[in-house]
């Protein structure tokens, strides 16, 4: 396991604590204990300092470090240094904290064995108790800490849903925009080719139509990427029902009949749905302009309880409906597919396919 330059830092500070408490304690043993103390002489400083120094690697190898300040602990005491369990405290927490758990409790078991020399029943009694005192406190730290761990890993991964989110939703609005407003300016710049020569009012009306349909693109395009750089006010109005009008008026440029009506009372819709709504309408006239074949397209607002139903449909002939259908189901995940992505997201279903009188037909039901 790596280690961060700031963990190698904390763990540094933490050794050269632990080496700064213990040999102050050893040292000052004969000022507590009178002629009873003594200090733990050379070998018993350079065990205390080699406890303290083997926490440098506590993280990247905690039952390893914990055998060695176990056995030089034992060893200082055994020299006479009576304050000389800081480091094992500190290596036995760790390793119950990286999952050593067997390793920890063994150690708990050698050093209480190693006491009980010349120690009283009451004086092992309280040890024990300490014992299971200190291994309850670090089992209980370490639920603590993995239900932190968990919970850190539970929000990154909100965040890396709702980013995920947010990048389909960007995604399906390039696709939109750019798909709908080239299929205009498609149309239209072969209407121009072919009518330049014989009638040169009908090339520069659709010039002309070119010239505003990639204006209103590119400031629709502005839009989507200034959300993206998360800029304060949007470029282009919000899309919405009441911009269907300009869809329809874009597929008339491109010689395509739209008509828009709405039944039931038309009411504020919430922002999701009412965006939604625009875009699977202009989804839809793009697929119409594009693959139906037709030359005309109803939209209808259905506005009836607590739903919006929206109805496009086209004149288109039924294999051309049909190969619409397949591209947009089987293809890069947009079009078709991107109206249901849509749809599903707010609660709602879209149901695409020919109409049995002829042509194709987009019905989505939206809660709203």
């Amino acid at each position: 396991m790596t280690t961060t330059a700031r963990q190698q830092a904390a763990d540094a500070a933490l050794a050269a604590l632990v080496i700064g408490v213990e040999l102050a304690a050893a040292l000052a043993t004969p000022h507590w204990h009178g002629a009873k103390g003594s200090q733990p002489g050379t070998f018993g400083i350079i065990l205390l300092v080699t406890s303290g120094l083997a926490l440098l690697a506590r993280r990247r190898y905690p039952g390893a470090v914990l055998a060695v300040v176990l056995g030089t602990t034992l060893g200082a005491t055994a020299l006479g240094a009576r304050a000389a369990w800081l480091a094992l405290i500190v290596a036995f927490f760790t390793a119950v904290l990286r999952g050593r758990r067997a390793a920890a409790i063994a150690s708990l078991v050698i050093g209480y064995g190693a006491s009980l020399w010349n120690t009283s029943a009451e004086s092992a009694l309280l040890l024990a108790a300490g014992l299971v005192t200190l291994l309850s406190v670090a089992e209980l730290t370490r639920v603590a800490s993995a239900r932190a761990a968990a919970d850190r890993r539970g929000r990154e991964e909100a965040r890396a849903r709702r980013a995920s989110d947010e990048r389909l939703a960007i995604a399906r609005d390039l696709h939109d925009v750019v798909a709908h407003s080239i299929s205009v300016i498609n149309v239209q710049a072969n209407t121009a080719l072919h009518l330049m020569d014989r009638q040169p009012d009908r090339a520069r009306e659709a010039l002309t139509a070119i010239r505003e349909v990639s204006g209103q693109a590119l400031t629709e395009l502005r839009s989507v990427l200034g959300a993206l750089r998360d800029t304060a006010a949007p470029l282009a109005p919000t899309p919405g029902v009441a911009r269907l009008d300009e869809l329809a008026a874009r597929a008339r440029a491109a010689g395509f009949a739209v008509s828009v009506a709405a039944e039931g009372t038309a009411r504020p819709l919430p922002a999701g749905v009412d965006a939604a709504a625009y875009r699977i309408v202009q989804e839809a006239l793009t697929n119409a302009v594009r693959h139906s074949g037709g030359h005309a397209a109803s939209v209808l607002l259905r506005y009836s309880g607590d739903d919006l139903t929206i109805e496009v449909s086209d004149d288109g002939a039924a294999g051309a409906a049909a190969a619409a259908e397949a591209a947009g189901a089987t293809g890069s995940g947009n079009g078709l597919a991107g109206m249901a992505e849509r749809a599903r997201a707010l609660g709602g279903t879209v149901d695409v396919g020919p109409r049995p009188g002829g042509g194709f037909r987009v019905l989505a039901r939206l809660p709203g």
